[in-house]
């Protein structure tokens, strides 16, 4: 938390979050003191508003200052609305661009970096959640209906940074995957430009993000993308004019050679085409259809090669092959959903829409944080899932003491990442203050 502050958190929340009509008049006070404390409770694991009580456990109440009581949060987070959300969404922008300036978050993002949108859908229950309704979603590798809230997440990375969370709005159950994906995708690469991206940004998405719309706000802000298309008969007529011979074997990283022939043992090929999409909009857009084809192994038994073929759009200047390898990299997203699922998103726990919504923004903030904090403390905690950083960072064993009145706080002799802690206390306060005394 302290390295919250230092990326100015309060400030941000005191300046752009405002609740000036409430339904209860002291609902709304002191949103940063509250905000604060919802984000120290994701940190320390919460997953839902009782769970905030963590705050409160052990000897927290004697190391921080202005903790409010879980029922207080609840009832804060109640009085949010649309607008409100925007405004922590635009106080989780700054915060992030503070991040990367103070902890060297995304390392490399000068050079290039890469945006991925996607959404995912969180199951709720009951009869009372606003918002909830039934959308597709894909279990065991099956699409089914289920009923929950839709959100939609925009990430940064690097060659060499994990992803980080650009931006995240909850939608309806029932909403499309790539509603607002073109608003959200603007947010992000201005997210990203204030953040230090001065070289090349990708944007990347699979085919419910092919859009125009989608495309369009890419080729307006000048950055590339890498979008999949859904297969209509304009695709399947520019995949039918590829030669044979155009065809070349994908090399993917970690890919398995058999040891006998010395020949990859996947049998994945691509080769492109120029093509122009959305043709029968007042946008067209042309650029390089790059298709990636793999055996269908169900079919094994066939006369002659049965193919499945999986096109996406991209205007990069990569070589074929680089092309697909970089745009496979989208489910580098994937992550940071497994993160958030792990964690504060484990639940979205109002009833209230809005509540919920704020609730997704703050375990953003919470993610970026925590990533930071890896960050700060050594190359091997910079890529750690935040469940790993909770467990060998944030929930140490220690015991508190007041002699002389001063605040002591007394780690594990044998604590096995004492020297990762250590490194982030002092890249958090420097040098000038202490690290804590060892039992």
């Amino acid at each position: 938390m302290a390295l919250a502050e230092r990326a100015g958190l309060s400030e941000l929340i005191s300046s752009k979050v405002a609740i000036t009509t409430t339904r209860v008049a002291s609902a709304a006070v002191n949103p940063a003191g509250k905000l604060t404390s919802i984000i120290a409770g994701m940190v320390a694991g919460a997953d839902s508003i009782d769970d905030l009580d963590v705050i409160r456990s052990g000897g927290m109440p004697r190391l921080f200052g202005g903790v409010y009581a879980c029922s207080t949060l609840g009832l804060f987070l109640r009085e949010f609305t649309h607008g409100h959300t925007r405004q922590l969404a635009s106080v989780a922008r700054a915060h992030l661009v503070n991040l990367v300036d103070r902890s060297g978050l995304l390392p490399g993002i000068d050079e290039q970096a890469f945006i991925d949108i996607d959404s995912l859908l969180r199951p709720v229950y009951g009869h009372t959640k606003q918002g909830a309704s039934y959308g597709h979603t894909k279990i065991a590798g099956r699409q089914v209906l289920r009923k929950g809230l839709s959100p939609l997440a925009t990430t940064i990375s690097t060659a060499d940074g994990a992803p980080v969370v650009a931006g995240i709005r909850l939608r309806a159950g029932r909403a499309g995957s790539g509603k607002g994906a073109a608003s959200m995708v603007r947010e992000a690469i201005g997210t990203a430009r204030a953040a230090g991206a001065s070289g090349q940004i990708l944007v990347r998405g699979d085919s419910a993000y092919g859009t125009s719309a989608m495309v369009g706000a890419c080729v307006q802000a000048g950055v590339r993308f890498s979008v999949g298309l859904t297969k209509n008969r304009a695709v399947h007529r520019a995949i039918a004019t590829i030669t044979d011979d155009a065809w070349t074997p994908v090399h993917y990283p970690g890919a398995v050679l058999d040891p006998d022939t010395g020949a990859l043992i996947s049998d994945a090929e691509v080769a492109e085409v120029a093509f122009t999409a959305f043709a029968s909009t007042a946008y067209p857009v042309t650029a390089r259809l790059v298709v990636r084809r793999v055996r269908d192994r169900a079919r094994l038994a066939e006369l002659f090669p049965v193919w499945r073929y999986h096109p996406f759009l991209t205007n990069s200047s990569e070589k074929t092959a680089d092309a697909d390898i970089t745009h496979r990299r989208h489910a580098i997203i994937e992550t940071v959903f497994a993160d958030l699922i792990d964690g504060p998103l484990a639940h979205l726990p109002s009833a209230r829409f809005a509540a919920n919504s704020a609730w997704a923004l703050c375990a953003a903030i919470t993610h970026n944080l925590l990533r930071a904090a890896g960050t700060l403390t050594s190359s091997r905690h910079a890529l750690a899932r935040g469940a790993t950083l909770r467990r060998q960072i944030v929930t140490v064993p220690a015991r508190l003491t007041r002699p002389q009145r001063r605040r002591v706080l007394h780690l594990p002799a044998h604590w096995p990442w004492a020297e990762q802690w250590t490194a982030l206390w002092h890249n958090v306060f420097g040098p000038a203050t202490g690290p804590p005394i060892a039992a």
